[in-house]
């Protein structure tokens, strides 16, 4: 399991539902997390797969990590892989990727 920044956060990314295997389409899935962005998000159940990024823990006030979204795009371009369009290596697909150095 990941570490989060409060057991109330784990225990929100971590909600398993027997009968949704998305949390976009369950009630009761509130937050979700992008181990490839380091994102946190409030799920916004409209069907879709939607969230709101959220910079601070609902539950302790920590402040979350910083998204690494615009980093991932970058180093996939630095690469020469358009994300949408080439397949996308398997260490982009979560965390991984993130051992790699950023470049300015």
């Amino acid at each position: 399991m990941t570490d989060h920044c409060c057991e109330a956060m784990s225990r929100r990314v971590n909600v398993r539902c027997d009968q949704h295997q998305d949390p976009f389409a369950c009630p009761d899935a509130l937050v979700q997390f992008s181990p490839r962005f380091q994102e946190y998000g409030l799920i916004v159940h409209d069907g879709g797969t939607s969230s709101i990024t959220m910079a601070f823990c609902p539950w302790c006030g920590r402040r979350l990590p910083e998204s690494q979204r615009d980093r991932w795009f970058d180093e996939l371009e630095r690469r020469g892989i358009d994300p949408w369009g080439d397949k996308v290596p398997a260490e982009f697909q979560d965390n991984r990727w993130l051992a790699t150095p950023a470049r300015d």
